[in-house]
């Protein structure tokens, strides 16, 4: 399993927010590259990268400053927010962005997320953001009718990537990762998924560790490591040990 560090960009800046609350945000530097960098050298195998600005835009907003993120680091980088059609899905891919992240749109327009799965094989993962166990959409602002295994299994036939699962009310809250519901979603899909949202220290990298063999293949990680409460190398020790462990 690979821990994954995430960077959230708000005007140009590395933030991170409680519960996806605009009103409840914290900057933690004006020079996210400087982060990524942080990252990669403290042994990261890819970076997350969310542009929350796009997210309520519906259009990319930090495309600038992600794809200096992208040219200050050798490893894959994975970028959500605001991807709403073909063209932005393209721009990202062609200047180097391994992964895109399709959220809202998974819920608002399937025939664009089926065609930039074909389109870009290998490149698109399906963002479920959930609250209460049903999908939210426009930057976690709109909570549907949608329940999170429901959309995820619409989506097999398609081929994603991926699937990143986020508990809204526990990201950046740093109150522990939902391991049941991301174990619910894992086993219920054939697609690999990538727990995310609560992570408060190595405890819960060993949590997410072990249903590994229930189809998680990562967890992201934000707050933690920006408050210290968790090293993002003892993290991936962990994660890559746990098995041998066990």
């Amino acid at each position: 399993m690979i821990v994954i560090p995430a960077i959230d960009l708000k005007d140009g800046k590395c933030v991170r927010l409680a519960q996806g609350d605009f009103s409840r945000m914290t900057v933690y530097s004006e020079n996210p590259p400087e982060i990524a960098t942080q990252w990669q050298e403290q042994g990261a195998e890819r970076i997350h990268i969310v542009d929350l600005d796009g997210s309520l835009a519906g259009s990319p907003k930090n495309r600038k400053v992600i794809l200096e993120i992208v040219r200050s680091v050798r490893i894959p980088i994975e970028v959500g927010g605001g991807i709403r059609d073909i063209q932005a899905v393209a721009s990202y891919v062609a200047s180097g962005v391994q992964w895109v992240i399709l959220g809202t749109a998974a819920l608002k327009n399937r025939t664009f997320v089926k065609e930039a799965c074909r389109l870009f094989h290998g490149h698109v993962m399906i963002g479920i953001d959930a609250r209460d166990g049903l999908a939210a959409v426009e930057g976690w602002t709109e909570k549907t009718g949608a329940p999170a295994a429901d959309l995820a299994r619409g989506y097999e036939e398609d081929g994603p990537d991926a699937i990143i699962y986020t508990d809204i009310k526990r990201d950046g809250m740093a109150t522990g990762i939902n391991v049941e519901a991301t174990r619910m979603l894992a086993r219920s899909v054939s697609i690999p998924v990538v727990a995310s949202g609560g992570v408060a220290g190595i405890e819960d990298i060993r949590s997410v560790a072990g249903i590994e063999a229930d189809g998680v293949m990562g967890v992201i990680v934000g707050k933690a490591l920006y408050t210290g409460s968790l090293r993002l190398p003892e993290a991936i020790r962990v994660a890559k040990n746990r098995q041998t462990e066990d």
